[in-house]
């Protein structure tokens, strides 16, 4: 990385961290309310099981959907994550699918063959489409103005048998690891409610997490798939790249390169449920991933690295350090398999390769779009100074997406050349090294989740995320327990491209080993069912 970047970044690190740490803490002291433990049983048990029972006519889409509203109805005063709900339309839909399955003559597995995801509800963030939903990605509009239909991955779930039940939170135009916005205001973790759920997909995660929803779907172009994941202790997945429609996202893309680094993809709990959202939600013109085909995980090749080495992100703590040492343990005691170190040369140089090549993607809309003209821009500056003086009504991050593509874009088109032919040589030594029998263990943030809006102070760490969009590489972040504190921990599984099935199965085999999710408020829930 050049010298002068790497100094600039530092500072501007240095910089926030002497505002931003003594602000979140007073801004932390009064959320001190504790998310309640789910009490019914049926929030208990994966997608899978949902739709074989439901199919069996052991419990009716009613009965499941309607535990999750009240569940929804439940949890959200404590976390602030559903931007817009759909209760009474989708127990209208629970209700028609229980009088099919009543009034059907095919058998359980036909049922479930042609509906995979038989009456089960889902949620959506709100930058995915749901017909008549708000899709403005907490965007400030005079007037409403809900999604005309329903996102490709909205229509294939439904088309299945899901059943949407809200739009969840996430920051303006999913610009920022923080799940914040001017609309709907701040998203908090079930596990503390002083620490970030991260973003953008924060709402998501936030009612996954605490058992108000069992998938969801969210998008990805920076870490926004893996990261709430890890900070609310659930499953997130970024597929290969084009396995699923981006069509119906807000904000969308002109730039044919967007999808090489832009993805949608499946939220849960139970890491079975990834295979079976893959299914329904890939697309047929999308590469030939072989989700169905058996992994013999004692077959498989093992990696880790536990640093970027860029210099510039911090090393992680020892909660990941625990997670790594965990899952390299069992890998070795129980399989046999010694996790290698994995040496890519010039790695190091990733976040810098990274930060230039998304910020090269043109045309993504943003608040500085030309309404006119889909390629062109208003002025910069009007907006920025609204924001210096405190008369915006655009988040900072979606302000200052402007300033800095503005910056890049002045760069020299000659050290871009350059740093695209280093690149192409590390994707080179990342596919013979994983090849189609490997795996790759990365952190996925240094920690646990931090306080509220501390992530301007550490935004240098979500180069641990970014590396993998810009590699295109598949990700699924798996949570390996909670820390000591109570807060979950995870890490991610990295494969070569269309070996989704990879990662997939091998975070079924730690969710096997560590227990997975961890429903906030254990102990509370202990107490509960012993009373």
């Amino acid at each position: 990385m050049h010298v002068w970047l790497r100094w600039c970044c530092r500072a501007l690190v240095s910089l926030s961290w002497v505002i931003v740490y003594p602000l979140t803490y007073l801004l932390s002291i009064r959320r001190n309310r504790k998310c309640p433990p789910p009490a019914n049983p049926l929030l208990m048990k994966s997608a899978t099981t949902l739709v074989s029972m439901i199919a069996k006519r052991q419990v009716t889409s009613e009965e499941v959907v309607s535990a999750y509203i009240d569940r929804c109805k439940e949890v959200n005063p404590y976390l602030n994550a559903i931007v817009e709900p759909r209760y009474d339309a989708a127990l209208r839909e629970a209700r028609y699918i229980d009088k099919m399955v009543a009034s059907n003559e095919k058998t359980p597995e036909q049922l479930m063959k042609e509906f995979p995801l038989l009456g089960v509800p889902m949620t959506v963030k709100e930058s995915i489409a749901v017909e008549g939903m708000s899709n403005d990605c907490g965007t400030v509009y005079p007037v409403r103005n809900p999604a005309k239909k329903d996102a490709d991955i909205v229509k294939r779930a439904r088309a299945a048998g899901a059943i949407p039940i809200a739009v969840t939170n996430t920051p303006q135009l999913c610009m920022n690891w923080e799940t914040y916005n001017n609309v709907t205001g701040l998203t908090m973790n079930p596990y503390d409610q002083k620490r970030t759920t991260g973003g953008s997909s924060g709402g998501e995660c936030a009612l996954l997490a605490s058992a108000a929803s069992v998938i969801g779907v969210g998008s990805d172009i920076a870490g926004s798939l893996r990261l709430p994941p890890m900070f609310n202790g659930v499953f997130g997945h970024k597929p290969t790249p084009r396995l699923l429609s981006v069509e119906g996202h807000n904000p969308d893309c002109l730039d044919p390169e967007f999808e090489e680094y832009f993805a949608l993809g499946p939220m849960v709990r139970y890491a079975e449920d990834l295979t079976l959202m893959l299914r329904v939600l890939r697309h047929p013109s999308g590469p030939q991933v072989p989700l169905e085909k058996p992994v013999d995980i004692k077959r498989l090749k093992f990696y880790y690295m536990e640093y970027d080495e860029s210099y510039i992100t911090n090393k992680i703590g020892p909660d990941v350090k625990k997670a790594f040492d965990k899952a390299r343990a069992y890998m070795k005691h129980t399989h046999g398999i010694e996790v290698e170190k994995l040496k890519i040369k010039n790695v190091g140089d990733m976040f810098e390769i990274s930060v230039r090549v998304l910020f090269n993607i043109q045309h993504i809309k943003n608040i500085y779009t030309d309404p006119q003209n889909r390629t062109g821009w208003v002025s910069l500056w009007p907006n920025v100074l609204k924001k210096m003086f405190g008369l915006s009504d655009h988040s900072l991050t979606a302000v200052c997406y402007g300033v800095v593509k503005k910056f890049f874009d002045t760069l020299p088109k000659s050290s871009y050349n350059n740093i695209v032919k280093q690149f192409e040589e590390i994707k080179q030594d990342f596919d013979r090294a994983l090849s189609d029998d490997a795996v790759l263990l990365f952190p996925t943030y240094p920690a646990p989740a931090h306080l509220h809006y501390r992530v301007f102070s550490k935004f240098l760490n979500c180069g641990y995320l970014t590396i993998f969009n810009c590699l295109g590489l598949p990700a699924t972040a798996c949570p390996m327990g909670l820390t000591d504190s109570g807060l979950p921990v995870g890490l991610q599984i990295v494969a070569n491209k269309n070996n989704d099935h990879l990662t997939i199965a091998v975070a079924k085999e730690f969710e096997m080993a560590f227990g997975g999710w961890v429903p906030p408020n254990k102990q509370s829930m202990i107490t509960i069912k012993t009373a």
